[in-house]
């Protein structure tokens, strides 16, 4: 029998510890594990950018048929040049539609594999928990080396030495801003030397952007892979849009591949373009279509445009303004060392220097679910909790 030779998986270890959060019935609990941005109301809200694309899209009354392996088209371009910025970077580049960032993370693996099985994939860590078991299903080895030193910050020196030992045709994967748990970013000096290392050891830069405009705005968020792309002839980037367009359920994001020369010139971007929808066509054959829709259309008019930019721009002011806030209660009730490592974090998450035992007193005492490694998403947390989550945080510090 089929089934009764099945062993279970372990539980996934984000969604159940939201299922523990959602629970928790005690008045004041608070669920910062997964990381979705909410207002103060607690809600996901829906970008008014997004909504006005919405009634357009409602009222033109689209065909809703098959859009190809590749997606979205109107989407995909509208994606490489946001992320790109000029003409001449987007002119290097091939992209495809997937199923949002995870979508594309998998299939940039599948390319990598099928350019070399033996090549390896190196990762700092801690790293996005669905990062190891996205790469190992394509059948890649996975190389692990420290993100951040022992007291939070980023390991410049580590990550530069890894990629300055990697083999020729190694693979570095990297966040492009807000890094998901750590909330660290690099600097562009540092990704300066990045793309010097990468060229010295021929390592190819893989980018998971998904946090782009909610650290310290949108063109600075991206300054760094365009630096990269100028400097390194061949770089891979995964794109969500869950977070800057608020388009969790949707799905919706893109794989881009930066060859060496025009897209349309080069057998290599040709050949990464079949290998991306073979891929597509094995794992889920084409992509949803409304999220892509709502993008373009965004994308694609000034004013909408104009509009997101500034909702953008607002909830990273709001993220700022929370973490500040959580700071200076954090100073003022004593806890400085877990003060000091929040305040020069970015992005939705914060990575708390407490260890699993005191993330548990957290949850269990306080009502305050993160997740056990020190993660917890600040885009979670009302402005009026602010104060209580300083407290309960201090609180858990000194625990033994």
């Amino acid at each position: 029998m089929l089934l009764a030779q099945l062993r279970p998986f372990p539980p996934d270890p984000v969604w159940s510890l939201v299922a523990q959060a959602a629970a928790d019935a005690r008045p004041g609990a608070l669920d910062l594990t997964v990381g979705v941005y909410r207002d103060d109301d607690g809600r996901v809200p829906v970008m008014e950018a997004v909504a006005r694309a919405t009634d357009r899209l409602a009222a033109r009354r689209g065909p809703k048929g098959y859009q190809g392996l590749a997606g979205n088209g109107r989407f995909n371009a509208a994606m490489t040049s946001l992320l790109l910025g000029s003409a001449e970077r987007v002119a290097r580049a091939t992209t495809v539609q997937t199923v949002a960032g995870t979508g594309a993370l998998r299939l940039l693996a599948e390319l990598v594999a099928a350019a070399s099985p033996t090549r390896r994939v190196l990762l700092g860590v801690p790293a996005y928990v669905n990062h190891v078991p996205l790469l190992r299903g394509a059948g890649l080895q996975v190389v692990t080396h420290p993100w951040t030193t022992p007291d939070g910050a980023l390991d410049a020196a580590g990550l530069l030495a890894a990629v300055r030992s990697a083999r020729p045709g190694d693979v570095y994967l990297m966040q492009g801003c807000c890094h998901n748990p750590t909330g660290t970013s690099m600097s562009v000096d540092l990704w300066d030397a990045l793309a010097s290392a990468c060229l010295d050891a021929g390592v190819t830069p893989f980018v998971d952007l998904a946090y782009y405009g909610l650290g310290d705005g949108l063109d600075a968020d991206l300054a760094g892979l365009r630096l990269l792309v100028d400097r390194v002839p061949e770089v891979l980037v995964a794109v969500s849009a869950s977070k800057a367009f608020g388009l969790y359920s949707e799905r919706t994001g893109c794989a881009v591949v930066v060859g060496e020369g025009p897209a349309g010139a080069g057998a290599g971007a040709g050949a990464a373009r079949s290998v991306l929808e073979a891929s597509a066509r094995s794992l889920y054959s084409q992509p949803p279509g409304h999220g892509a829709e709502l993008v373009a259309e965004v994308l694609d008019d000034d004013d909408l445009r104009a509009l997101w930019r500034a909702e953008l721009d607002g909830a990273r002011d709001r993220l700022t303004r929370l973490r500040s806030d959580l700071v200076a209660g954090l100073r003022s009730r004593g806890a400085c060392g877990v003060a000091a490592a929040v305040d020069v974090q970015r992005g939705m998450f914060l990575q708390l220097p407490l260890a699993a035992s005191q993330m548990h007193v957290l949850r269990v005492e306080h009502g305050v679910h993160g997740m056990p490694g020190g993660r917890i998403n600040l885009a979670g947390v009302p402005a009026s909790a602010v104060g209580r989550l300083a407290a309960a945080i201090t609180a858990a510090s000194h625990h033994p």
